[in-house]
Parts: C-alpha cells; structure tokens; sequence
C-alpha cells in the first residue's frame, strides 16, 4: 500500500492548524484620530458581522473625514455618518443584524452601534455605518439595583400625603437648585419604605460583570441588552473625555464640526496586550 498521499494529508491537516492557530495570534487594532488626540481600540470576536463591517468600511477609507456628529456629555460621543457623508439615498442606508451578548455592556469606553428607535426598530438592527464610545458616569449599587423611573413614580405619590409636607418642602428646596444626585439620593433614601407602604418591589436585577463595571469605571447601564456593543476603546479614554466637552447646538452637534480618520492594523495580541494594556480573556 503506498503511504505517501495518508502522509500528504497529515501534512495538509497540520498546516491548516498550523495557520489558524497563527491567525487567532493577532487581531485588528482600530486608531482613530482626532484634533483633540488618538484612540486605540479592539473590535470583539462576539460581534463578527459588525467587527466585519467595522473593517470593511475603516480599510476603504470611507470613515475618513466623517464627525461625531452628536455628543453628550457624560453619556457618548456619536459619529461615523458614512451614508451622510457620501450623499447616498437612503434605500442604500444598510442595517446589520443585532448582536448583542451578555458579556458585552456598556461600560466606559465601550464601542457600539447606533440605531433607530424600537418603534420603527424592533429587531433592534444596527445602523450599518454610525457608531458611539460610551462616557457615562460612575453609580452606586443602590441606584444601579434599583428602578428608578418606578421609585420616582410612587415616591411623587408619596409626597402628596398630608403627612409628608417636610419632605415636600426638601424636595421642592432640592428641585428649585436643580440638585439631581441630592434628589436621587432622597428617593433612595425612602425606597424599603416605599416598598413597604406600596407594596411593591422597585429593585432590579444586574449581572455581576455589570455591577464590577458600572460601580468602578462607569458607562451607561440603561443601553444594555439593546443596543449593540462591538469593540473597545483600549487606549486614548482622555481623548474621548475632550471630545465630550465640547460646545454643542440645542441638537447636541459641535458647534465646530470634530472629524476623524480611522485606520486598521493587524498586529500581534502580545503587541495589543504589551503596548495597550488589553488583556484578552483565555481561549
């Protein structure tokens, strides 16, 4: 029996091992230029046809020059209007199917996409060109755990007891100033006895790698499990904290438009790991 073709194919299957093990070595690292600095950021595994389109569009070139277009402080930085930007019909606007995993949140510096409202959108599909890096801001347990659009409705109810008229009057004193985190933390104050006297139950669940992120780094928790979140900002957060302080119309768009350039490298995870302190989870 002549051996040579079995020995050719255990080669062929070696080398074809040989060549994946090498590829899943390295990934893409996204830089993405500003005025106001460079951010480096990673585009996850967990996401494929977004980190596709993310790629396909950075390495055409057709990224360039486009702006965040719309920012708002401590919550993101929006931009990557390419359909905009090239005068397209909006027949040719493409979406992308949703891909959203429960390991991928919006923590600070999170990279995602935007999309139409549920209304018009209850696929959730993502548009295929327009993304945001996450901001936010950093919240205490109680808040993160508790659902505050129900805690404001039933503590307002509450108030209108005649017997609440000193904490009508705190409330009233706190509005009148505008102090938002001093009126959240009243309402907090108040929650078991809201439970209690309405016999209803305003906690709500969070997921451990939600309640590490959001109570240290901070981002947005309200976005999660609804929108699309494909990458990471890895380097440059500073850049993006610039970004967001600056002055904006009544439409949240820069006064002076801030354009980017975005270019794609495929380079070695050690390097990602070394030089950009990402640190990929084991495989």
């Amino acid at each position: 029996m002549n051996k040579r073709p079995i020995i050719a194919w255990i080669w062929l299957i070696c080398g074809l091992g040989f060549t994946s093990s090498c590829a899943s070595e390295k990934d893409y690292l996204v830089t993405l230029t500003t005025e106001y600095g460079t951010m480096y950021a990673i585009l996850y595994e967990e996401s494929p046809a977004h980190k596709e389109n993310f790629i396909k569009l950075a390495t055409s070139g057709r990224y360039d020059s486009t702006e965040f277009h719309r920012i708002i402080r401590d919550f993101m930085i929006q931009g990557g209007d390419v359909f905009t930007k090239e005068g397209l019909p909006q027949e040719d606007w493409y979406t992308l199917p949703a891909e959203i995993h429960p390991d991928l949140i919006h923590e600070k510096g999170s990279l995602a996409a935007a999309r139409q409202g549920d209304r018009i959108n209850p696929e959730r599909r993502s548009s295929g060109c327009q993304f945001y890096i996450v901001q936010g801001r950093v919240y205490d347990e109680a808040a993160l755990t508790t659902d505050m659009a129900k805690l404001q409705k039933v503590f307002f109810q509450y108030l209108q007891l005649d017997s609440n008229e000193g904490l009508r009057e705190t409330y009233r004193r706190l509005y009148e100033k505008q102090e938002i985190d001093s009126i959240n933390a009243l309402m907090l104050s108040k929650k078991v006895v809201l439970e209690q006297f309405f016999n209803v139950n305003l906690g709500i669940s969070k997921r451990e790698n939600q309640l590490q992120a959001y109570t240290t780094v901070g981002g947005a928790p309200h976005l999660d499990d609804t929108y699309t979140v494909f990458g990471k900002v890895i380097q440059g957060l500073e850049v993006m904290e610039k970004i967001s302080r600056v002055e904006t119309d009544q439409n949240d768009k820069p006064i002076t438009p801030v354009y980017m350039h975005v270019d794609i490298e495929l380079v070695t995870k050690k390097k990602i790991t070394e030089e950009y302190g990402f640190t990929y989870p084991e495989e």
